[in-house]
């Protein structure tokens, strides 16, 4: 189908979708239906937002997944967790931490060599701290310059202070040790890739 077709339906399923609150809200157990385009309470869908990062759009990836974390989850008596989505072995929570540290991998870093797509991180610092007995590294620290709720688009990507015009990094260089710095904004950089 293309690029541009699948970008411009994929980008429908989540316009669509947010009326919704991406599946949940106040349909009781709403994961178990297919009657929505998309469904995040429901884990074979976790990864559709991500996918934007392989088809040469990554900043809708960045604005969805932001999107998704603000408004699915919450703390408020309603959001799209709402009543009965399905938290299998705390999959839903797990989606949360990796996209709000902004990093993920939609084939689960099942490659030989791995690698995480970069996203919108919901914080302006991170820090991993790495198990010395399993890597080489000690930590992998995330910064977010300028990040705000109006800046989901990552402007520029520097890993270990070299710049790059992609939003990929191995999972060998995340375990190593080292840093990621992002530079965020307003409007989406439509410069950087997904490879």
């Amino acid at each position: 189908m293309g690029e541009e077709t699948f970008n411009t339906r994929l980008d429908s399923i989540f316009i669509q979708s947010r009326d919704n609150i991406f599946g949940g809200g106040t349909e009781v157990d709403a994961f178990s239906g297919l009657t929505a385009l998309y469904n995040h309470g429901n884990q074979p869908n976790l990864h559709i937002s991500w996918l934007f990062n392989y088809s040469g759009k990554p900043y809708l990836s960045q604005k969805w997944v932001r999107t998704i974390c603000n408004e699915f989850y919450g703390v408020e008596p309603m959001h799209g967790y709402g009543f009965g989505q399905d938290e299998d072995q705390g999959q839903l929570g797990a989606w949360y931490v990796m996209s709000s540290i902004g990093l993920f991998d939609v084939k689960g870093l099942s490659e030989i060599n791995p690698e995480f797509r970069i996203g919108s991180p919901l914080f302006d610092k991170i820090t991993i701290d790495l198990n010395k007995e399993y890597y080489k590294g000690d930590r992998f620290v995330i910064t977010s310059k300028g990040n705000s709720h109006d800046t989901p688009y990552i402007q520029k990507v520097f890993v270990n202070g070299e710049e790059q015009d992609n939003v990929a990094i191995p999972f060998e260089k995340v375990v190593n040790g080292g840093e990621l710095t992002l530079e965020m904004g307003r409007n989406p950089n439509v410069q950087l890739n997904g490879e």
